[in-house]
């Protein structure tokens, strides 16, 4: 995973890149439109990306609910690079941002079958989600930091 830089996108061809992964990840398999990613949070955001030899590998979102509350979004890496540490690290550095803007708390809503992946990380869930327009169970997990 040496190989593989961590950054927040720094231009608008980053940002085209990034979006496209994003949306052929976690949104082309279920038929939603690459406009479906975006949301009130876009612009006010922390985004990460994992970059290997230009490619993007893996990604990550946090935004502020109140001053209190960071929620980590759009998590995805490439099914070549899962179980590689690449999600991992994007966790390590949305905690570290959302650490570094004074949160207390983090959630996410996390697609059922990743859970698992989650609780590693010490995300506890809280509830059943039912505002995703995915139609994907979701299950609201949160973590105190």
């Amino acid at each position: 995973m040496n190989d593989i830089s961590f950054k927040q996108p720094e231009n608008q061809e980053e940002f085209i890149k990034y979006n496209h992964f994003r949306w052929k990840i976690l949104r082309k398999p279920i038929g939603k439109s690459i406009e479906s990613l975006k949301d009130d949070y876009e612009d006010s955001s922390f985004h990460l990306i994992g970059v290997k030899k230009e490619q993007i590998v893996g990604c990550g979102r946090l935004h502020f609910n109140n001053p209190n509350e960071a929620q980590i979004r759009y998590m995805a890496v490439d099914e070549k690079y899962q179980r590689n540490g690449v999600g991992k690290e994007v966790i390590r550095l949305l905690e570290k941002e959302a650490k570094r803007q004074n949160a207390k708390k983090i959630i996410l809503n996390a697609r059922d079958h990743v859970l698992d992946f989650y609780k590693k990380f010490g995300y506890i869930a809280v509830k059943k989600y039912d505002g995703s327009d995915t139609g994907i169970p979701h299950t609201t997990m949160e973590k105190i930091i």
